[in-house]
């Protein structure tokens, strides 16, 4: 056995190395901080307000953004109209220079590639530590400002959007229906805790998406956050546009697929007739109904598409902030419609939404079923009312 002394020795030896070791790191924190105070420093003393004036303006993906005859497609996956409007929406009274710009450029280059924060602060020439706060900094900024740009059409717009699904559909009997409603699943990475509830019936880990759009396929509304594996008229059922009653109004309606409940109270939710159909009628009415409601598949396909290493591929985010990139996705998505920036569905976008529907859930006791409803828009379809 050793002695006393041996053990007193290693003792003090080990004490001493978790001293220099702590030491060490301090002294590495305080040179980090001092570094980075110098250049704050001198960046005032330049009149500049930010550290960005340490950039080196030659890295490749800055030439590309200074270039403004480039077209920014492939690397950003937006047109240059489409970053210009995004910029300008997330620019702030206190922001100055070309530091939002830089803040969105990252950010966007991040969706476009899916890549790891490492790959990126090499691409741009930034540290880690400031791509990571970048990118949840303009996720946090672009989540205050959904309902800015996602949001219900005024009762004064109601008419063309009905007008728009009646021209969709094929049918005037559409014409009130002011939006399509579905659900779509966003492959994560399993998560360390509780990962069986994010398993859904596909086999994949995921996190619902729950959105309505009107007929040109712009997002009316989003609900994202649920675990993949809560169904798709639970995650409806929770979801506040459903809650509040809000929408659509009374004597509108909404379609929806096999998978919700064909409801005419809380919120009006048409469905198709369940397959094989009752006769040509049905069978002329789930025809319509199909075309009218496609639209939200070709949404969920454009956003998909665009922005496709990061929502095909199983994001590397924590579950808690997942929701709010893949939120981000689709205020993007209704920017870049609105700047004519139209991205079609790939065969992989249009395939992912093929898949079959889960069992329908049964009406609650406070619903109402739209069965009725659906009958009389049949019936006006067939020309027998």
């Amino acid at each position: 056995m050793p002695s006393s002394a041996g053990v007193i020795a290693v003792a003090w030896a080990i004490g001493l190395f978790s001293q220099l070791s702590a030491a060490n790191r301090r002294n590495e924190r305080r040179r980090r901080y001092l570094r980075r105070l110098g250049m704050l420093v001198e960046c005032a003393m330049a009149g500049h307000p930010t550290a960005y004036c340490k950039l080196n303006h030659n890295v490749p993906i800055l030439r590309l953004w200074f270039n403004v005859e480039a077209e920014l497609k492939q690397d950003f996956r937006l047109s240059r109209r489409a970053m210009n409007s995004l910029q300008r929406l997330l620019q702030r009274d206190q922001d100055h220079g070309w530091g939002i710009q830089l803040e969105v450029l990252i950010y966007v280059f991040w969706l476009a590639h899916g890549l790891s924060y490492r790959v990126v602060c090499r691409v741009f020439n930034v540290p880690k530590s400031t791509v990571h706060r970048i990118i949840h900094k303009i996720a946090q900024a672009i989540w205050i400002q959904l309902k800015n740009y996602i949001a219900f059409p005024q009762t004064g717009q109601l008419h063309a959007v009905g007008q728009g699904f009646a021209d969709l559909s094929g049918t005037p009997a559409f014409h009130n229906v002011v939006g399509a409603i579905d659900g779509t699943h966003i492959r994560i990475q399993p998560p360390a805790r509780y990962h069986m509830d994010y398993l859904n019936y596909k086999g994949f880990h995921s996190i619902n998406m729950q959105a309505i759009c009107d007929s040109s396929g712009r997002f009316l509304d989003i609900f994202v956050g649920y675990p993949g594996s809560v169904h798709d008229t639970r995650v409806l059922k929770n979801s506040s546009f459903y809650r509040a009653r809000r929408y659509p109004p009374t004597g509108y309606i909404l379609l929806g697929d096999g998978g919700y409940p064909c409801l005419d109270t809380p919120v009006c939710l048409i469905t198709p007739y369940k397959e094989p159909v009752n006769g040509p009628i049905q069978g002329r009415f789930n025809h319509h109904h199909s075309k009218g409601r496609s639209i939200i598949e070709r949404a969920f396909g454009m956003m998909k598409t665009r922005w496709r290493c990061t929502l095909f591929k199983a994001s590397e985010v924590k579950p808690t902030f997942a929701p709010q990139v893949i939120a981000s996705c689709a205020f993007l998505h209704n920017v870049c419609l609105d700047s004519g920036d139209v991205l079609e569905p790939d065969e992989d976008a249009a395939q992912d939404m093929l898949d079959p529907q889960p069992p329908r859930e049964p009406l609650a006791a406070d619903e109402r079923s739209g069965n009725s409803t659906r009958d009389h828009l049949a019936s006006l379809i067939s020309g027998n009312v």
